[in-house]
């Protein structure tokens, strides 16, 4: 497996659902959140601000929840070498415990923001995140 990077979620009151646990959509956002901070903390800053990430799918597995006040680790890492502009991400949340609660795999898609056109992932960019 590559290089796996770890962000805490705790569920605030305004992430909560009629059902009293973490609403599906919020799971999304932390997401994206995971992503953008592991893009952030490993990519070159120079990436990180010529280029951009939009999903363009999510597979999600939801196994358990949380409540209000109660914390999961988010860890995502990616596996394989994108194919052309795209890429999977694998992210597993996870409570104090270990035990599994959402587990994801997203694909993504590199954007040139100078062009705002979908570009082919270079290796260079790749490279750090495959460990």
């Amino acid at each position: 497996m590559s290089a796996t990077f770890e962000k805490c979620f705790e569920a605030e009151t305004g992430d909560i659902d009629v059902m009293g646990h973490v609403n599906n959509a919020v799971w999304v956002r932390w997401m994206e959140d995971v992503a953008t901070a592991h893009w952030e903390s490993v990519a070159d800053p120079a990436h990180v601000i010529a280029y951009a990430w939009v999903v363009t799918r999510h597979e999600i597995d939801y196994r358990g929840n949380i409540g209000l006040g109660e914390a999961v680790t988010a860890r995502t890492w990616i596996e394989d070498a994108p194919r052309g502009a795209r890429f999977d991400r694998h992210i597993r949340f996870v409570d104090a415990e270990g035990r599994e609660k959402v587990r994801a795999r997203t694909t993504w898609a590199m954007i040139d923001l100078a062009s705002g056109r979908i570009m082919r992932v270079p290796a260079e960019i790749t490279a750090p995140f495959l460990g």
